[in-house]
């Protein structure tokens, strides 16, 4: 992220203005807030259940939709840093305009000053105290259309709420107890595997095919029609981009093996790490290496190599593959997973060669900062898949989950083999849902076949996680044979070749996709 000095000559008078009489302070910890207004603080454990109150009857949560009360309070309760989203005061269609505008043209760098000055000028009339972020009064972001501060005044809040450059402000660090929805301990939301991905060796021979010139082909794909639609196409000259946690360092399909086999020689990974690690005063990037599984796990779905070893072959065993850790696990509920996510669309976004874009995570709420990345990198021709949400059972009627829930991805989820539509015991539905992948076994609920974070032995992984990796490959796929196309018409073809078309089923969308269908092969 870059910081302030980039805007600086917009607002150097506002910042010499204010800068001058008042204290500033660069501190590493929430900020304690005034005396006169502790007594109003919200505590968390209220906050927490109208998040849940919210879930329940809206299926979201926005930070806008509440009181300045409370959003000052999940603020001075977490690390006190406030994401700021702004806009020329003038503006309209805002959203549809991320990631094509530059943001050092004049109406914006007058909007963030506007911003930054209204800030200090709130702080100063009632003799707080400045607040200072990497030794800037700001943070702002030079892609996307928000800056962050950090905040101890509930008058900001308020202040910041009437002005016409302001479109949003949230507390980037607050983190809402997901305890609460399972009611157990340390539940897990979004993957029935989350960060387990070992090797399996027990898995049956019934359960995948082998083919040259010796993987492993999943269960699954000849139900989907991958298997057949490899005489037409196999992903080649494509790129996906995959924003997880990462790929495995000890797994070589996704290293050195990435070309071997049957898959072309010429076809590459690359791997970027956007996540970090530590406190707003002291953060590092860790790197690109899984150290979960899951994001191995995806990576191998959508793009594993039809190797020699016996591991699991991808849906597009040919296509490029850029993978970026943008978050630790599947749940993008932190501060620093935020950001994460958030530099991963816009990396990708600003990559031409990436056509694709499978992100297997999320989280129960909406968050703007995350939204205008996805924006940023749709509004750039982006095909975004995303998953619509896999928990246990207790709390998978919390519907599809953000960003799936967002007009401008596409949301995928998994149902159980046989006939009908039934979701699978875990996976997540509702009326964003745009497709379905067949992805549990009937009678054994064996889920479909990956690759594992080490080991030629496969892995089995489930969830709506796997179909929104499966969804991508098979994406994939039909760009590869038509490279001409845009991303319009390559959801349209996958929309009017699934198993439901022209119907939209209110839970599953168009229900299963077919690969062999979307390419002519019958």
């Amino acid at each position: 992220m870059k910081l302030l000095s980039r805007h600086l000559l917009g607002f150097l008078l506002v910042s010499v203005l204010f800068y001058s009489c008042q204290q500033e302070e660069d501190i590493s910890s929430p900020l304690p807030p005034p005396q006169a207004e502790q007594s109003t603080i919200i505590p968390q454990s209220e906050i927490d259940q109208l998040i849940l109150k919210s879930l329940n009857e809206t299926g979201d949560f926005i930070w806008m939709d509440q009181s300045d009360e409370l959003i000052w309070s999940a603020l001075v309760q977490s690390d006190s840093i406030l994401t700021i989203g702004y806009q020329p005061a003038t503006s309209d269609n805002i959203n549809s305009r991320i990631g094509t505008e530059a943001l050092d043209s004049q109406p914006w760098t007058d909007a963030a000053s506007k911003v930054i000055a209204q800030v200090s000028e709130t702080i100063q009339t009632k003799g707080g105290t400045q607040y200072r972020l990497s030794n800037e009064l700001a943070e702002i972001h030079p892609d996307l259309p928000y800056l962050e501060m950090k905040i101890a005044d509930l008058e900001v809040l308020k202040n910041l709420r009437l002005m016409d450059e302001v479109r949003y402000f949230e507390p980037l660090s607050y983190e809402f107890n997901l305890d609460l929805l399972n009611k157990v301990e340390e539940a897990r939301i979004f993957s029935d595997s989350g960060c387990s991905n070992d090797p399996n060796p027990n898995i049956s021979p019934n359960d995948f095919s082998v083919i040259t010139p010796a993987a492993k082909a999943s269960w699954n794909y000849d139900q989907m029609g991958i298997s057949q639609a490899w005489g037409a196409s196999t992903g080649a000259g494509v790129t996906v981009g995959v924003i997880d946690t990462g790929v495995s360092p000890n797994q070589p399909m996704l290293g050195s093996g990435f070309s071997s086999g049957a898959s072309i020689n010429t076809r590459q990974i690359t791997r970027f790490g956007t996540y970090k690690t530590g406190f707003w005063w002291w953060k590092r990037y860790d790197g690109p290496n899984d150290q979960c599984g899951h994001g191995t796990a995806m990576a191998g779905v959508i793009a594993s190599p039809r190797n020699t070893v016996g591991n699991a072959v991808g849906v597009a065993y040919d296509a490029n593959l850029v993978s970026v850790r943008g978050t630790s696990d599947v749940i993008v509920n932190s501060g620093n997973e935020k950001d994460g996510v958030s530099e991963a669309l816009v990396l990708l976004g600003n990559r031409s060669d990436v056509k694709i874009i499978s992100m297997s995570i999320g989280d129960v709420f909406s968050n703007s900062k995350v939204a205008d990345a996805v924006r940023y990198a749709y509004n750039r021709g982006k095909l975004i898949f995303a998953a619509a949400g896999t928990s246990t059972f207790f709390t998978n009627w919390v519907g599809v989950i953000f960003p799936a829930n967002m007009s401008e991805t596409v949301a995928v989820t998994g149902v159980k083999e046989g006939n009908g539509y039934q979701r699978c015991d875990t996976c997540h539905s509702g009326g964003q849902v745009e497709f379905t992948v067949v992805m549990e076994r009937a009678g054994t609920e064996t889920k479909p076949l990956t690759t594992a974070l080490s080991s030629d032995t496969p892995s089995t992984v489930g969830g709506s996680s796997v179909a929104t990796a499966t969804a991508s490959g098979i994406a994939a796929l039909i760009w590869s044979a038509n490279p001409s196309w845009d991303r319009n018409q390559v959801l349209q073809r996958m929309r009017e070749t699934s198993d439901l078309f022209p119907n939209k089923n209110s839970q599953y969308g168009y229900g299963n996709l077919n690969a062999a269908a979307a390419l002519g092969v019958f």
